[in-house]
């Protein structure tokens, strides 16, 4: 199961996430997240990392323009929208994107299951609320294109194992205070998920 840690917010915190065996690294380019981060920043971090690490770049209520922009000028590597959109939106951002179903319900977990997505708790913000999903509305499922988002911690990562999910995207569950990651919480997390 592939793990990617979201909110990274400091060099320190994307080596330690990388050490401990992340696939990819989430940055937050919402300013009303505690997570944000600045287009700068981010480069400053993703220019001293080791290849072969999915940087991922999340955006809610921005045009196919700046989320391309970002993208290239941060050196991220896949956006990840995190508000309803059309597929034409999709298409006219012209760069490597994964689609976020924010799901309220059983059915809402079924869309767009032809494609990789990732599959969050409905909150009323965006991300990072710590909500988790009712895990049995995935059983018996094809889970091999969904990432797993939402209430993810240690504790219950391991469990999800038998459902197939391509990956994992965790957050606030590996974290001290909201935007710092705690070393130990990550490692703990990334070893339940990969053993």
């Amino acid at each position: 199961m592939r793990v990617k840690i979201c909110g990274i917010t400091s060099l320190k915190d994307a080596q330690c996430a990388i050490d401990a065996g992340a696939d990819a690294l989430g940055f937050v380019f919402y300013p009303q997240s505690p997570r944000y981060i600045t287009p700068d920043a981010a480069h400053s971090i993703i220019r001293d990392l080791p290849p072969f690490i999915e940087k991922v770049a999340l955006f809610v209520n921005e045009t196919p323009e700046t989320i391309r922009s970002v993208c290239l000028s941060t050196g991220c590597t896949l956006a990840q929208i995190h508000f309803d959109v059309t597929d034409s939106f999709f298409e006219s951002i012209e760069f490597p994107a994964l689609r976020v179903i924010r799901a309220q319900c059983k059915n809402d977990i079924f869309q767009y299951s032809d494609h990789y997505r990732l599959v969050d708790a409905y909150c009323e913000g965006y991300g990072g609320s710590g909500k988790r999903l009712n895990i049995e509305w995935f059983e018996g499922m094809d889970c091999s294109k969904i990432i797993l988002a939402g209430g993810l911690d240690s504790h219950n990562v391991a469990s999800l194992k038998a459902y197939g999910f391509y990956g994992v995207d965790v957050s606030s569950g590996v974290e001290a205070s909201k935007g710092v990651k705690d070393p130990l919480l990550v490692q703990s997390f990334i070893r339940e998920a990969k053993s």
